[in-house]
């Protein structure tokens, strides 16, 4: 396994989700600031470890395994905790609709693997802007409270709505670019769709 900056920021990234949990349920005032402030340092350590892989030539086969999965793990654990503090029919919908899409797509992506078409998919600009968006909103339903007099917590509820919607816009273009290879006719896979 090669211990490279990139591959440690990203299990670096990981060991914060249960940090994020325990100090999500802290009985204390300050919990929601350093919550969000722990979602957005593994945000940004995500971005981090991309470019300097990018920048710096770092690719390793562990690193692109192990980046979705920290990804994916941050963002269903952050929406597990903020449906359970707020259970309401919106949130549960909305992060059914996100997590579901992201195990839909992930076996999809092992599928397309196993036949030899997982380059065929590549990652969309929607996809990009999606995960801005997502983690946006995580960020501010993880700190909850108003700011400078602005509602954090709808202003947050709105964009997780525009998240979602991007989610099934991206998940149904992957699902477009791989259906060739679904429907087993031979021809060549369409390229579109989203890793992100």
């Amino acid at each position: 396994m090669p211990l490279n900056l990139p591959n440690i920021l990203t299990l670096f990234r990981i060991a914060l989700i249960p940090v994020l949990v325990l100090v999500f349920y802290l009985p204390y005032g300050w919990t929601n600031f350093a919550a969000a402030a722990i979602f957005a340092i593994g945000a940004i350590t995500d971005w981090a470890d991309g470019y300097i892989a990018r920048r710096y030539g770092l690719h390793s086969a562990f690193g692109a395994f192990l980046d979705p999965v920290a990804d994916k793990l941050a963002v269903a654990v952050a929406l597990i905790v903020i449906v359970q503090a707020h259970p309401t029919l919106f949130m549960a919908l909305i992060a059914a609709v996100i997590i579901g899409r992201e195990i839909t797509i992930s076996a999809l992506r092992e599928w397309m693997a196993e036949i030899g078409q997982r380059a065929t998919v590549r990652v969309a600009v929607i996809g990009k802007i999606k995960t801005i968006v997502q983690m946006v909103a995580l960020v501010m339903l993880l700190y909850r409270a108003d700011l400078f007099g602005l509602p954090i917590f709808r202003i947050g509820e709105v964009l997780l709505a525009l998240a979602a919607v991007l989610t099934l816009w991206s998940g149904i273009q992957y699902l477009s670019a791989a259906w060739p290879a679904m429907r087993g006719d031979g021809k060549t896979v369409k390229k579109g769709g989203d890793e992100g």
